[in-house]
């Protein structure tokens, strides 16, 4: 019988790791779909529509897709907020999030979501996750996923050029948005991550390892590179 061979280990330096929250450190799909689901059938709109473009990005972005009027637009984004935090308590941590978290120097890595800080705070809190050192949110920036702005705020934020990070997503915006801040690599968290432009892709953070400047991924279940 032949002997074992130890799963072969990705190595993907950097000086730091920048994560998306929904779909990469918290499981919110579910949340997200049931509070979409219910607005969108407030205002008279098929909810398959809505589902199908809201996924990384900001609600104000996905709202002004639907909504004309500005007032009513802001009404709606005030609403999607109050229905989102009422419905995070069931919101669960993807699998080894909070290891490679709390395994990570304090001030080598952020959080860049599309949510706003309220929302997001209220989700990482309802999935035991660690408050993030840096958390850049939808009211920091003026241009949301997949434009770069969250992701270039992170970096300097945390002191370093964006080459020298490594970025975490799950959806095509995000990834699009690590790639156009010039990010050394965006990892994807996912099945969903498959249809992404992502050069990396794992099922969820269990494999994911922070060790002497660099990220180690051993032997991942799903790993695409």
């Amino acid at each position: 019988m032949s002997e074992p061979v130890d799963p072969p280990v990705l190595r993907i330096p950097c000086r730091g790791v920048l994560f998306d929250c929904d779909g990469v450190l918290v499981d919110s799909i579910a949340s997200a779909e049931r509070v979409w689901t219910r607005w969108a059938v407030e205002y008279g709109l098929e909810p398959a529509d809505v589902l199908a473009v809201m996924h990384g990005r900001r609600s104000a972005d996905t709202i002004a897709s639907f909504i004309e009027d500005p007032r009513e637009r802001a009404v709606s984004v005030e609403k999607i907020e109050r229905y989102e935090i009422d419905d995070a308590a069931g919101v669960v941590a993807i699998p080894g999030a909070g290891a490679l978290m709390r395994g990570l120097p304090a001030d080598l890595w952020a959080v860049v979501t599309s949510a706003s800080a309220r929302l997001a705070r209220a989700r990482l809190g309802a999935a035991g996750l660690p408050e993030p050192p840096t958390l850049i949110t939808a009211d920091d920036i003026t241009a949301g996923k997949p434009e770069p702005e969250g992701y270039l705020a992170a970096a300097d934020a945390l002191g370093l050029p964006p080459h020298e990070t490594v970025v975490f997503e799950d959806s095509a915006a995000g990834v699009k948005a690590g790639h156009a801040a010039g990010a050394a690599c965006v990892v994807g968290v996912g099945v969903r991550a498959l249809d992404t432009e992502a050069a990396v892709v794992v099922p969820d953070l269990r494999d994911v390892r922070w060790e002497a400047g660099a990220l180690h991924v051993p032997g991942a279940r799903l790993l695409r590179s």
